[in-house]
């Protein structure tokens, strides 16, 4: 019995020193993730000398903290992100996968005592991107990026893993059946197929499944979101039971449970915060305490080889591959190329040639194990400072908001918040709240009062509100402080502002020629936005139109177009190496460079 409360003391010991850690990597903008595997390999069997071999357990134990994890990653996508993103994300979640893992793998081929095929085994082991990592950055982390870049990492970040696990497993199958084994192509096709199809067919059913439950059985609030994680759960067991990816089924229910209505909705995404923490600590703990420190000297070099080659190299060429087609800028490009962070999920793949037997299966994890260390510290610690650099950080629409959306009964049709009033807001200088929101309720000074014998508000007041779904945002702009004024915001969005139903013609005429269409010519400016960026246009998106920009400068609280900048000077790309273009600006390079040849040609002719 004492056996048992001394593991359960250091277990949760270990989990209040990763917690406490969080202090430490927020004051220095630490990588978190990486902060709870030192803790880890502190403790470890090199460390303090807690012996933990189990890889099976800690197999398992992973699985089930990654798909809580991908679950809420889902859950916190909105169904308007993955629509905006699911091209480009979908292809580097496949085919950058497919391009990192054999490129990685020609290399540790040629570095490491490993056959092609064992170097392609190690190559998808770490081709996937962490989901917990990549959300954990760019949500926690204060990153105000564009939305179509940000949706592309995180639905890149929540789909690859499915194709990775697909990968290592296969390759783990084939290398230990030896030559013996025949017919592997066919084999391989078909458990693709059944894994991603079964995957993306009993995630829909199954978030609809939750919802459904959610909505129907009446539950007391604080089960509700103990009902949302088991059924998560049990699709992930289903479908993996069936043959299919639990991991994509888990993602993809979390997708369609988010988009919807249910009750309990602020009681469930509190309590999904909380387990997807405790799931990133407990995992990364565990895969910290099974690592051996003492094993790394033998393959240190060419393991830190292979890191900074897929760090600088293998990553970038996967994903410029794959974004070729689409219409990022050179610098968007290489942010996505630069947050290609390993995680937990690479350290967990490494295990399976380790439970399937292979040969140097420790090998494999402890490379993985130091490539992850290495893209942590590198790209975990400096993605912030890139996107500045890079000049992707977008200017604040408004200032800071102390905001609660309170939970009513499933079937309401109201939505009630709740605001403080914060200083500078423009509710406070005397904005009248709009007749459609229904104040009720002030608290001031601790006491309650209706709003209709509060006066006029104050600041610190506590105000609740009644609204129809969907029309929160011109309230949060009432109630929100001055956005900070970037030094940065005439460059960002333009020398000036013109109005979204300005004809394109007329551009022509002022700006051009700018090589449009006549069809082009007719539309509005909004509708032209609209058009290049494949769908509904948000904050800060950028359209190029000849040899001018325009840059949306702000949203009315309907989503759409209210104001457009113009920038005369494009954007300078990050560097003037013909690398990080998209097919368009490439075609462009080409035909300017051709130009310059000809001409260069006939000065010589004369």
């Amino acid at each position: 019995m004492e056996e048992f409360y001394a593991m359960t003391l250091v277990a949760t010991a270990l989990v209040l020193l990763a917690a406490f850690s969080s202090l430490i990597a927020f004051r220095f903008g630490a990588p978190l993730l990486l902060l709870f595997l030192l803790i880890g390999l502190a403790t470890g069997v090199d460390g303090l000398g807690i012996e933990f071999s189990d890889n099976a357990f800690a197999y398992a134990l992973g699985s089930i903290a990654l798909a809580v994890i991908l679950f809420d990653s889902g859950y916190g996508t909105s169904l308007q992100s993955f629509k905006l993103s699911a091209a480009p994300a979908l292809t580097l979640a496949t085919g950058g996968v497919l391009i990192t893992a054999g490129f990685f793998g020609l290399v540790a081929h040629l570095l490491l005592d490993f056959s092609f095929l064992e170097g392609l085994l190690l190559g998808s082991i770490v081709a996937s991107t962490d989901a917990a990592a990549v959300f954990f950055l760019l949500r926690i982390g204060g990153i105000n990026i564009r939305d179509r870049v940000r949706s592309t990492l995180e639905v890149e970040s929540g789909t690859n893993d499915p194709m990775a696990i697909f990968l290592t497993m296969a390759l783990v199958q084939l290398l230990s059946a030896g030559e013996g084994y025949s017919g592997f192509d066919m084999d391989l096709l078909r458990l693709f197929v059944e894994q991603m199809g079964l995957g993306l067919a009993l995630g829909l059913i199954g978030g609809a499944l939750i919802v459904f439950v959610l909505r129907r059985i009446s539950v007391e609030r604080g089960l509700a979101p103990i009902f949302m994680l088991a059924m998560a759960l049990l699709v992930f067991s289903y479908t993996g039971a069936v043959g299919g990816s639990g991991f994509l089924a888990v993602y993809v229910a979390g997708i369609y449970a988010g988009s919807q209505k249910i009750p309990a909705s602020g009681a469930i995404t509190r309590f999904q915060d909380g387990m997807t923490w405790l799931a990133q600590i407990v995992m990364f703990l565990v895969l910290g305490l099974l690592a051996t420190p003492s094993q790394f000297p033998s393959i240190l070099i060419p393991a830190v080889l292979l890191g900074l080659f897929l760090v600088f190299v293998a990553r970038p060429l996967a994903v410029w591959a794959c974004l070729l087609p689409f219409d990022f800028t050179q610098r968007e490009t290489g942010f996505i190329a630069w947050v290609g962070l390993r995680g937990a999920v690479s350290i967990l793949l490494a295990i399976l040639p380790i439970l399937g037997n292979l040969e140097k299966g420790q090998t494999y994890f402890n490379v993985a194990f130091i490539v992850v260390m290495i893209s942590l510290v590198l790209q975990g610690w400096t993605i912030k400072p890139v996107a500045r650099k890079l000049g992707l950080i977008i200017p604040p629409r408004i200032g800071a908001i102390d905001k609660l959306e309170l939970d009513l009964p499933g079937a309401a049709h109201h939505e009630l918040l709740a605001y403080r009033v914060v200083a500078d807001s423009p509710v406070l200088r005397g904005e009248r709240i709009p007749r459609w929101a229904m104040p009720s309720l002030v608290i001031r000074d601790g006491k309650s009062m209706r709003y209709q014998y509060a006066g006029r508000l104050r600041e610190n007041d506590q105000v609740y509100l009644f609204i129809a779904p969907g029309y929160s945002k011109l309230l949060d702009r009432l109630f929100a402080s001055k956005a900070p004024v970037a030094e940065d915001d005439s460059e960002f969005f333009g020398t000036f502002a013109i109005s979204p139903n300005t004809r394109v013609e007329d551009l022509n005429q002022a700006y051009g020629p700018l090589s449009i269409s006549e069809a082009d010519r007719a539309k509005t400016v909004a509708e032209l936005i609209a058009q290049r960026l494949g769908g509904q246009a948000d904050y800060a998106d950028r359209a190029r139109l000849g040899t001018i920009v325009l840059i949306v400068r702000d949203l009315d609280e309907t989503g759409h177009i209210a104001s457009v900048g113009v920038s005369l000077e494009p954007v300078a790309p990050a560097t003037n190496l013909p690398i990080f273009l998209n097919i368009r600006e490439l075609a462009h390079a080409i035909r300017d460079y051709l130009r310059r040849q000809r001409a260069k040609a006939g000065e010589s002719e004369k």
